[in-house]
């Protein structure tokens, strides 16, 4: 690859979670969870226009995550899976994706307030994107194994910490 490109840290994620057990597993399972999105200075620019959307992707690095692993027990089924079939975080490259809800924006300050957030404390931040419902939402399609799961389990436990 002649034009290699790096992941460049745009800034953090400020929780009340500091350790796996107990974490929201999805966003909507996070109700009320408040949280901090930190922009550092050199990407405030592109903050602009944001604060008219209610809701916004968070691109993270599940920088606390176990090694990859091809196979996982995911949090809400008692079976193993095949990784790509799961939003497990021992992932080869340990990408994780939050559509919150933007509550406030200070963009001279690079501070999102957040709601619905189900990140780790210091998670470092590698991009923002609008969350788009025209875009983003497929309500009505199939969920392969997670159709059968009977599970409403919503919060981590110690099973993909390092």
């Amino acid at each position: 690859m002649d034009d290699a490109r790096f992941i460049n840290v745009i800034g953090v994620i400020r929780t009340k979670f500091t350790k796996h057990e107990g974490t929201p597993i999805q966003p909507s399972t996070a109700y009320g969870a408040l949280g901090t999105v930190k922009v550092y200075k050199h990407y405030r620019q592109a903050l602009k226009d944001l604060e008219g959307f209610e809701r916004i992707w968070l691109v993270y690095w599940f920088d606390r995550a176990r090694e990859f692993s091809p196979l996982v027990r995911p949090y809400r089924d008692k079976a193993e899976r095949g990784l790509f079939s799961t939003r497990a975080p021992s992932r080869p490259n340990p990408l994780g994706i939050s559509a919150v809800r933007l509550t406030s924006l200070d963009l001279k300050k690079g501070l999102l307030s957040v709601e619905g957030i189900d990140v780790l404390d210091g998670t470092p931040l590698l991009d923002i994107k609008p969350y788009i419902p025209e875009f983003d939402a497929f309500p009505e399609s199939r969920a392969g194994w997670m159709d059968a799961s009977d599970s409403k389990e919503s919060a981590a436990d110690e099973r993909f910490t390092r």
